[in-house]
């Protein structure tokens, strides 16, 4: 992999990683843009112990523009996108409408292929394994900002889930706080370790996972399954093997095989509902260990995190979107509609020959 650091004409950072050594980025922005102007506020709600990001600058974002307006695509033929290169592999770079910005964090985004009808699914091994050494990158550099307490790398794909660019893209959030989500994995982490002696939750549900049958699939670094209490109607959850508290932590085999059962898993999700069906909308969303905020869990380290990769949809069968409404939205009480085992098993269904 070779990375070629550069700024856009605004001065926000782009990277591009090139699978050849010998890729030169030379490529100038020569939009006429001004310096990006954010007004992101993080805000604290006093009853949840929550936090809110108000960024009122994001109404204006770019909004479902047509292919031939896509900033997500190389610049070419006279018209000038995000990324100045006529072509690129994988590119980062920062977000000119971001959640988060300066003492309340940073938001990036990936780019994973030039081809704009293209989906992460339709990648070629070796170029999912380049957004791998991206995440990992990104990751290991935003965790040295002095303000970040945890990076969030995640897809959102489909306009059911709201996206509004369709080139085939990922975001990277750094926050400056630990999530709620990840407060209550590592609330239920420190007492399970307390109550039980010292063992490790992570390991005792991969354990678990791995003796049901509720496993879609597994390789010799990695396990994927539908949990015990899947909250969506299709989810799975990919863990490796050996437990690492973030992306840095993956060795070498994990990394290897880890684009052959990923892009499986993608494929799989868009047979769910047939053929002929439009592709499944989804989240793919990575938990990694924060880098600061555990103070407040005794007992318990960065070590005892388990990194693990969590991915789900919201359409429940064809033509029918789940929905969050009273119970969900309200009251953080989740409704779902297919048992995990039969959905475990429609997609062990559905592996490709």
């Amino acid at each position: 992999m070779k990375k070629t650091s550069t700024r856009l004409a605004d001065g926000r950072e782009l990277i591009y990683y090139d699978l050849r050594d010998d890729a030169v980025r030379e490529a100038v922005d020569p939009r006429p843009l001004d310096p990006v102007s954010t007004a992101s506020e993080i805000r604290r709600d006093p009853l949840l112990g929550d936090r809110v990001a108000i960024a009122s600058h994001r109404q204006g974002r770019t909004y479902h523009p047509p292919a031939d307006e896509c900033p997500l695509c190389p610049s070419a033929d006279g018209r000038r996108s995000e990324i100045p290169d006529s072509s690129y592999d994988v590119v980062v770079f920062e977000n000119r409408f971001p959640s988060l910005a300066g003492d309340a964090g940073r938001c990036e985004v990936v780019c994973f292929t030039p081809d704009h009808a293209a989906s992460f699914a339709d990648l070629a091994p070796e170029q999912a394994a380049l957004v791998l050494e991206a995440w990992t990158d990104r990751t290991a550099e935003l965790s040295h900002l002095p303000a970040v307490e945890q990076v969030f790398c995640f897809e959102n794909r489909g306009a059911e889930i709201g996206v509004t660019l369709g080139h085939p893209h990922g975001q990277i959030y750094a926050y400056p706080f630990v999530t709620p989500r990840t407060e209550l994995m590592l609330r239920s982490l420190a007492a399970f370790k307390r109550s039980s002696g010292g063992r490790n939750l992570f390991d005792d549900i991969v354990a678990e996972e791995r003796a049901g049958r509720r496993v879609v699939l597994e390789g010799e670094h990695w396990l994927a399954f539908v949990p015990h209490a899947a909250h969506w109607p299709y989810e799975v959850h990919l863990y490796p093997r050996r437990r690492v508290p973030d992306l840095l932590g993956l060795d070498e085999g994990a990394r290897a095989e880890f684009p052959r059962v990923y892009l499986e898993l993608l494929r799989r999700f868009d047979r769910i509902f047939g053929a002929g069906q439009p592709p499944t909308p989804y989240i793919a969303a990575w938990h990694q260990a924060p880098f600061g905020g555990l103070d407040g869990h005794d007992g318990i380290n960065r070590d005892d995190f388990a990194l693990h990769l969590e991915l789900f949809t919201i359409r429940r069968t064809s033509g029918k979107l789940k929905f969050l409404a009273g119970s969900e939205s309200g009251m953080s009480v989740f409704i779902n509609d297919v048992p995990p085992e039969a959905a475990a098993e429609r997609l062990r269904e559905v592996a490709s020959s």
